[in-house]
């Protein structure tokens, strides 16, 4: 069940209106480092859970739910930018100022199919897609997919941030990007507060794993190489259930072989 509030979460005003920054905001709705995949992946990992994980099922929830508010006050900061700028026409130059920069480097769907207003599409007017969404049904696993989603949509805030000097627009990111901090640090406290989640799934048993290979750094180069004596050649690995080493060589195996195909399929080039 949802519940929805006329005020936007944050405040967004817009001081210069700037068509192409609202081209560019874009990507943090639709794109795939945006507030659209964020908030269903949490609302998707969430609606996976089982009774017995409530306490993650309400955490995530929460976050989709705030994420859901991003979206608007991005929405209502892209409309702001496009709508807000000069739409007089120019009468020395028989253009309309507003058409024409559309056409000029931005996406014309703005102005052809919604009116000047935000849509679900990234920068670049491609639509939002699903396979953008984590949910594999392993909290742990997902955990780790939320950490890096919001790590991304704070390197896509913060760069956002730097092309603009609009204090409305800054004001907006600076919240963003300070709620990105929160979300990745969360999401590894989630993560801590589960007893043994690795590896990823802990639940298969490692003896049942080949042994020789599941701690073993493996070099795919052409010539021998020794061991760069790095932290993940040697030493306790994170799970603490194994000895990382170096392997400078690849296992090898047999030259592969396929059957050949059946006569119906046509496949044979002396045929």
């Amino acid at each position: 069940m949802f519940y929805q509030e006329p005020a936007l979460q944050y405040e967004v005003t817009v001081e210069e209106p700037d068509p192409q920054f609202g081209k560019l905001l874009q990507q943090a709705i639709g794109g795939q480092e945006g507030e659209m995949r964020v908030a269903l992946q949490y609302m998707f990992q969430a609606w996976a859970l089982p009774p017995e994980y409530d306490e993650f099922r309400q955490l995530l929830m929460e976050t989709a739910a705030e994420e859901l508010g991003h979206i608007e006050m991005l929405a209502t900061a892209v409309t702001k930018n496009l709508r807000g700028a000069d739409a007089q026409l120019d009468a020395e130059a028989d253009q309309h100022p507003l058409g024409e920069s559309v056409m000029g480097g931005q996406n014309p769907r703005t102005l052809l199919s919604s009116g000047l207003s935000a849509m679900p599409v990234d920068s670049n007017g491609v639509p939002f897609t699903g396979g953008y969404v984590v949910a594999s049904g392993h909290l742990a696993a997902d955990l780790y997919a939320n950490v890096m989603a919001e790590s991304t949509g704070r390197l896509l805030a913060s760069r956002l941030y730097e092309l603009t000097d609009d204090p409305g627009m800054e004001e907006m990111l600076s919240y963003l990007i300070a709620r990105d901090t929160m979300h990745q640090n969360q999401w590894l406290e989630a993560l801590d507060a589960l007893d043994d989640p690795h590896p990823i799934p802990s639940s298969f048993p490692q003896e049942q794993e080949n042994q020789s290979v599941n701690y073993s750094f493996m070099s795919t180069a052409r010539e021998q190489q020794p061991d760069p004596e790095l932290p993940w050649t040697q030493g306790t690995s994170p799970d603490g259930k194994g000895e990382f080493e170096f392997m400078a060589d690849q296992p090898g195996g047999n030259v592969p072989t396929v059957p050949a195909p059946a006569p119906m399929l046509h496949s044979d080039p002396n045929e």
